[in-house]
């Protein structure tokens, strides 16, 4: 089969299993009573009300959950491991803010657009282009040339992981400056001619990554963001996500099936132990009045809601 209608087909199986889960018009993200009951219980992490989803229904939030999470025997890539590095070499704790300052890039804000995939992968490679090169190179990369130019994914409507980083591969991205984003209102702009950037007076030059590969266990995931910088990775949305507040967040015992709102990409940064559990520091694109000013923290080693199941990175192409 043909892998563009592989995707294709893929992505409308997607659909068919999310509209069997379809939520209410009425159903609203925020559901105080569920904060307030999450809170009055035993919990490594802490809910509220986030403005990010302050008048969403639970439908307009499941339009912004847009990667669809791979089989790994089905996309079978590059698998790259650190073995000359010692796993008792990892440090306890790591935070790339903290390790390269002024190379990590803020956190930004994806707004209606299904687009976390493409954030969290050139957001990934903007850091790593800026630690690669000691901080000469050190521009914001264009989420929308993904959203808008990116033909192996599906824009507003979705990405694979994989496909977002053999595009950074094989064709590169402009600079935001030189195409900025304005998906956020769930329409992708059209894609410029070749050579042209979308704003005018901008200097076209595409950025990309030599190579790409998925990352399979902790260990790696830990070496690969401390050699090189933060990673992009894919998890499952539960409906308690959105409202994470601080903490290391673990979905409720008993959320399933009904309670999965899709695949979110995320960019991770860091790990660390609060109170006794592991956990992934991440980078979310959902603005900083979201979680802890935009971050967040997820239990980490036991593949918590898939986050070490589909994870990917590449080295900058500095010439």
């Amino acid at each position: 089969m043909n892998k563009y209608l592989t995707y294709a087909v893929l992505f409308a199986l997607l659909g068919v299993a999310n509209a069997a889960r379809d939520f209410s018009n009425e159903e609203m993200a925020i559901n105080t009573r569920h904060i307030n009951a999450h809170n009055m219980g035993p919990s490594k992490w802490v809910a509220g009300e986030n403005e990010f989803f302050r008048g969403k229904t639970l439908k307009d939030a499941k339009k912004l959950m847009g990667t669809l999470l791979e089989d790994k025997f089905l996309y079978a890539q590059p698998v790259k491991s650190f073995d000359h590095i010692k796993d008792e070499d990892i440090p306890d704790s790591f935070d790339a803010r903290a390790q390269w300052p002024n190379f990590i890039h803020p956190i930004r804000n994806q707004e209606r657009c299904g687009s976390c995939w493409a954030f969290a992968a050139s957001e990934a490679l903007s850091d790593r282009f800026a630690i690669a090169s000691n901080g000469s190179i050190n521009v914001v990369l264009s989420p929308e040339d993904l959203v808008s130019c990116d033909t192996g994914d599906m824009g507003c409507n979705g990405g694979i992981l994989s496909q977002a980083w053999k595009y950074l591969s094989e064709t590169g991205i402009v600079s935001d400056a030189c195409f900025p984003y304005t998906a956020g209102n769930g329409q992708a702009a059209p894609c410029p001619a070749a050579g042209q950037c979308a704003a005018q007076g901008q200097t076209y030059k595409k950025y990309k990554s030599q190579d790409y590969y998925r990352l399979a266990t902790v260990e790696d995931i830990q070496k690969a963001i401390m050699t090189n910088g933060p990673v992009e990775a894919g998890f499952e949305v539960y409906k308690s996500f959105m409202a994470y507040k601080s903490g290391v967040y673990s979905r409720e015992w008993w959320q399933f099936w009904d309670e999965l709102m899709g695949g979110h990409a995320i960019k991770i940064v860091g790990w660390g132990n609060q109170d006794g559990t592991d956990y992934w520091l991440i980078a979310n694109s959902w603005g900083t009045d979201w979680g802890l000013d935009g971050f967040f923290k997820i239990k980490r080693g036991v593949n918590e809601c898939q986050i070490e199941s589909t994870v990917y990175a590449g080295h900058p192409l500095l010439a």
